[in-house]
């Protein structure tokens, strides 16, 4: 099981020790218009095809929300997930689950979303490139309107760089940077 409470811990004694932090921080879901792999990827929303559990995703979110329909047996609304390509679309299907249990999905969202990803990086070979090029680099989900999954702070934001002052959690990053070593191995 991923723990990002642990992993921010452990970061925040590393800034305390004085050891030096490079962020890569990310939100943006946008593919650059080079072509060229970019933090970009990192996101839940960026449009990559991968498969799991016998079915065929195209974003980590999609993987996301669907397991979230399947998890609260609401098959109905996961087979319109699956068909949904639109990430805030299928954001918003998210939000309507029927049966939801906010406890129990607090329990597992962070496996889920270690589970899509760890799919959709080692599935797409560019997209695997780039994560294990980010190397002992701190992954920040820089959105400051999600204080879970994002360290609650945007990417201009000087706090940025002192993770103990982050108001956000950073679910995601601390997930990407799991796999990221998993990938490594």
């Amino acid at each position: 099981m991923v723990d990002p409470s642990s992993d921010y811990r452990e970061l925040c004694d590393a800034e305390a020790e004085g050891v030096p932090l490079v962020m890569v921080p990310f939100l943006n879901a946008k593919p650059s218009e080079t072509g060229v792999v970019g933090p970009e990827c990192l996101s839940q929303w960026y449009i990559s095809n991968f498969t799991l559990d016998d079915h065929n995703f195209t974003s980590a979110e999609q993987y996301m929300m669907w397991q979230k329909a399947t998890t609260f047996g609401d098959e109905d609304k996961a087979e319109i997930i699956l068909g949904a390509k639109n990430p805030s679309k299928i954001k918003k299907l998210g939000r309507k689950v029927t049966g939801y249990d906010a406890d129990e999905w607090t329990r597992i969202s962070v496996d889920v979303v270690y589970k899509a990803n760890l799919a959709k990086f080692s599935q797409v070979g560019a997209l695997g490139d780039y994560l294990t090029s980010t190397g002992k680099n701190v992954l920040v989900e820089a959105s400051p309107t999600d204080s879970i999954w994002g360290a609650g702070i945007a990417a201009d934001d000087e706090r940025l760089a002192t993770p103990s002052q982050w108001p956000g959690q950073n679910r995601l990053g601390f997930v990407l940077m799991r796999v990221r070593d998993e990938l490594l191995k």
